[in-house]
């Protein structure tokens, strides 16, 4: 993931608008009795909006249709990784240059942009609807919109149930020897974890599980996919949606949390200077929504709206800070290469 690469772009670049006024605010935070009405007269007035997303092109598509379908306004979706976008966005604003409505992507990506003062405060009736872990410490300049959640998935022909791990400890048993796979990008993950175990306990057990030829390898799509044809067995920091579109379509495939379990949060926000400010508003309001999140739901993604019923979200979780990343990236960058890569640096996750 390049924590540390993106902390130091992050120090260096400094926030590029710090001093800049904020011609977008009064739209984004009015809450008068015709808001609805205004909102959408002006985003249809404006006819289109740019997402700057991580969101897939298929996903991207999806909601952007079911968006113009009931608003008649055009989603134009700039897909870039999380990284890009951050730097899209600095760059373009370093040129006074606006282009981007609306940012959405893992939201320690958007604490950046917080940070470099790209975003704005707004106002919705759905973030009642909201459940508290989606929204950041401090301030409500970005909300998570979708959740990926890192559990435990296994193949149901090599793995009995009544012989899965409860507990991490439990991961230690002997049966466990040279059956476990890690993805090798997940070091928020594996810093949410030791943190919760205590810091010198929860190294102290990744030491450990790496002893018992626990296997390190890239893509949770891929090793989801090989997890469900027989090659990887236990793929101990999965992610749930991956392994229910499987099981879904018949592999032979599970998954369950272990406690802790933790998740992370992709996260939507405006665009501080956003040439198409009701449109933004509009487009992230519909992403929260009861009706945008059943749209989340039918792609398998793990909608954040109390409102709309999904299995899974269904167990006690964690979301990982937005913070953790920027403050402490490089310490845990450092620390995973060494006890998972042989010293090699973090590649960028997918």
């Amino acid at each position: 993931m390049k924590h540390s690469i993106l902390l130091a772009f992050f120090l260096f670049s400094g926030s590029v608008l710090a001093q800049s006024p904020a011609p977008n605010r009064a739209i984004y935070i009015y809450q008068g009795a015709d808001r609805e009405q205004r909102l959408i007269e002006g985003a249809k007035k404006e006819r289109e909006l740019t997402l700057y997303s991580t969101m897939t092109v298929a996903d991207g598509k999806a909601m952007g249709t079911a968006f113009e379908k009931k608003y008649g306004v055009k989603l134009n979706h700039w897909r870039g990784s999380a990284e890009g976008i951050v730097n899209r966005g600095v760059t373009e604003a370093r040129a006074k240059r606006n282009d981007a409505d609306v940012f959405e992507t893992s939201w320690h990506r958007m604490e950046a942009l917080y940070r470099e003062k790209l975003l704005e405060d707004f106002e919705s009736p759905v973030l009642r609807d909201i459940v508290p872990q989606a929204f950041p410490p401090g301030h409500r300049q970005y909300v998570a919109d979708r959740f990926a959640f890192v559990v435990m998935g296994w193949n149901t022909n090599l793995v009995k149930r009544e012989e899965l791990p409860e507990t991490y400890a439990d991961l230690l048993q002997p049966r466990w020897q040279g059956r476990i796979t890690i993805e090798g990008t997940d070091v928020l993950w594996f810093a949410a974890v030791v943190k919760s175990m205590g810091e010198e306990k929860g190294i102290a057990y990744f030491k450990r599980l790496m002893s018992m030829k626990t296997q390190v390898r890239n893509s949770h799509i891929l090793l989801a996919n090989l997890t469900a044809s027989g090659e990887i067995p236990l793929f101990l920091s999965a992610y749930n949606n991956n392994f229910e579109t499987l099981k879904r379509d018949g592999a032979p495939v599970d998954w369950k949390p272990l406690q802790p379990a933790f998740g992370q949060g992709s996260a939507v926000g405006v665009a501080k200077f956003a040439p198409h400010p009701h449109a933004a508003l509009l487009f992230a309001e519909f992403l929260l929504s009861k009706e945008g999140q059943e749209v989340y739901k039918s792609l398998n993604r793990v909608p954040t709206n109390k409102l709309v019923d999904s299995p899974l979200n269904k167990f006690k979780y964690e979301i990982i800070s937005p913070t953790l990343a920027l403050d402490e990236g490089s310490k845990w960058d450092k620390l995973f290469s060494a006890l998972f890569l042989g010293g090699r640096a973090v590649q960028a996750g997918d």
